[in-house]
């Protein structure tokens, strides 16, 4: 994927990305979904029903930001792509795909707001925060109404229940992004089984979070 722009991102780029995200187990088959913010305005959309693999660049989807079908079988869970897109400027590029270990802390721990990774100082530099949204049925208006009240200050998200999210300015960005959230969901699950992640000091919190404001919003 070519990363020299928030624009240089085409159609074809998205099929790396689905196959990038499969050979990683961080979906199976037809699930998840990616999405590209075009030159010209449109978005180009993974398909309904097509194992992510297997996606060729003409079942690839297009629409208008205001939700118009222009060609293609766009997913039916299309609603939170297009509210991000509409919510957030400079946002390029989306990908909800269905990393295991983070869906599971949001089952077996469904109190939790945030995923604990405040033990965790890359995390916190390269991410900040990554919060839990409520639950949505899947291909409904909640899925991106949900959203909402975490742009555009939060890029990396779970979504409870269902999978991970990430919007970035590029789609490489996008796809490092849920790579990055399986990698941490899985580190505390380690650290659970060997007895509780511990939180860093307030202080080097602090210090940490002001860094990150100073890196910029981007995953990195």
């Amino acid at each position: 994927m070519d990363a020299s722009g928030p624009l240089r991102d085409l159609p074809h780029d998205l099929l790396e990305a689905c196959r990038r995200l499969h050979a990683g187990r961080l979906l199976a088959a037809s699930d998840g979904n990616l999405s590209l913010r075009l030159a010209d305005g449109r978005i180009a959309m993974t398909p309904s029903g097509v194992p992510k693999a297997k996606v060729r660049l003409e079942d690839l989807a297009y629409l208008a930001l205001d939700g118009t079908i222009l060609s293609g079988r766009p997913s039916s869970e299309r609603a939170m792509h297009l509210a991000i897109y509409r919510a957030v400027p400079e946002a390029r590029a989306i990908v909800h795909a269905h990393p295991p270990t983070a869906i599971a802390w949001s089952l077996a721990r469904p109190e939790l707001r945030e995923l604990p990774s405040d033990g965790l100082p890359e995390v916190i530099l390269a991410a900040g925060r990554i919060p839990i949204v409520s639950m949505a049925i899947p291909g409904t208006e909640a899925m991106g109404s949900n959203l909402l009240p975490f742009l555009p200050d939060h890029r990396l998200m779970i979504l409870a229940r269902h999978g991970g999210l990430c919007w970035g300015e590029q789609l490489d960005e996008a796809v490092g992004g849920i790579e990055r959230l399986e990698q941490v969901a899985e580190i505390l699950w380690k650290a659970e089984a060997l007895g509780g992640a511990k939180r860093l000091e307030p202080a080097d919190l602090d210090e940490l979070r002001a860094l990150r404001a100073k890196l910029g919003p981007r995953i990195i």
